[in-house]
């Protein structure tokens, strides 16, 4: 169990001992920010952020079949897919909006700053937890098209099948706990609260 997102990020700091070559921390947007920023005090690292936005089911926007980041081909659960029997132009339809809404709070964040570039770095990105892992592997491969020298996923604790299936895309995942009870990330967070787009602003300003 973790106080809230400040301990989650300092225990999951202490998994990530390196050795890096120029790390650069990102945070998956919005949740994953406030344990990304002091990972990225603790490495002394630059702090940047990821936006993924998950593609939910028609009519059940929590079930998320897919993600999508600002630019790039969005990703997809075949299994879910398959089963709801959804056509390309019904994917299609419910990808557009969470593009659009990437692209707005990627531009909202970044406040016409350049990213730093990532070519040639250790790239860590890191959530305040890994359910499906849907989200982390968008945003994963968004980062992996930029040419880092690694690419790290961590995150406080993340359910064991989704950590398997994010080990596919990172070259390296560090959990602080992957319980075979996992059920969802807020139960293992005494404080759960919602991220708020001011707090990403100023935690990505400090």
């Amino acid at each position: 169990m973790f106080t809230d997102r400040r301990d989650a990020g300092r225990q999951l700091a202490a998994r990530l001992t390196g050795p890096w070559q120029e790390p650069l921390v990102l945070g998956l947007a919005r949740g994953g920010v406030p344990v990304a920023a002091v990972v990225a005090a603790g490495l002394d690292a630059p702090l940047e952020v990821a936006v993924a936005r998950k593609i939910g089911a028609p009519g059940q926007p929590e079930w998320g079949i897919g993600a999508v980041t600002a630019e790039g081909p969005p990703i997809y659960d075949a299994a879910s897919t398959s089963r709801l029997g959804l056509t390309a132009q019904q994917l299609a339809e419910l990808c557009e909006p969470e593009r659009t809404e990437a692209a707005r709070r990627v531009e909202l964040y970044e406040d016409g700053r350049t990213p730093a570039s990532r070519v040639g770095r250790d790239v860590i990105v890191v959530d305040d937890g890994l359910a499906t892992g849907v989200t982390a592997i968008a945003a994963l491969r968004a980062a992996r098209a930029e040419a880092p020298r690694s690419l790290t996923f961590a995150a406080p604790v993340g359910a064991p099948e989704a950590v398997e299936r994010v080990r596919r895309e990172a070259d390296e995942v560090v959990c602080v706990e992957a319980p075979r009870d996992f059920t969802a990330v807020g139960r293992w967070y005494e404080d759960f609260d919602q991220t708020s787009d001011t707090e990403v602003i100023r935690l990505l300003k400090s």
